[in-house]
């Protein structure tokens, strides 16, 4: 089993750039692909990047791919991501969770994945 605790969230201006972090503890956190989601009000959870447990693969929802940067330090035992020229649509809580099963390289599925911190508000204004 694996805790997560996702920080970094805040208020920042359209344009701006905040780095989320979400540190891991308990069962080796190498043994885990990583994936970042967000949830707006009134709308489902959705994908915004992923992780392969090396780091060597990542993946993107087409709205982020080149603002938003997924990486993780497995030494300590922490995924990131840098979130750059933001907008006002990227306003939404953040959740950073944990996949076990090693046939995922870094799903996009919600449903696959096993572990879920508790979330970290990003509130972009305009």
């Amino acid at each position: 089993q694996v805790q997560l605790v996702e920080s970094g969230g805040g208020l920042v201006q359209a344009g701006g750039s905040l780095r989320l972090s979400c540190a891991a503890s308990g069962r080796s956190f190498s043994f885990y692909a990583m994936g970042w989601f967000r949830q707006a009000p009134g709308k489902e959870r959705e994908f915004v990047a992923a992780v392969s447990r090396s780091g060597g693969n990542t993946y993107y929802v087409e709205a982020v791919k080149g603002r938003f940067t997924i990486s993780r330090d497995n030494a300590k035992n922490t995924v990131y991501l840098q979130m750059n020229s933001l907008k006002p649509e990227d306003t939404a809580v953040y959740y950073c969770a944990a996949d076990s099963d090693p046939i995922h390289t870094a799903s996009r599925v919600p449903d696959e994945y096993d572990y879920w911190g508790q979330g970290t508000q990003v509130t972009v204004s305009s």
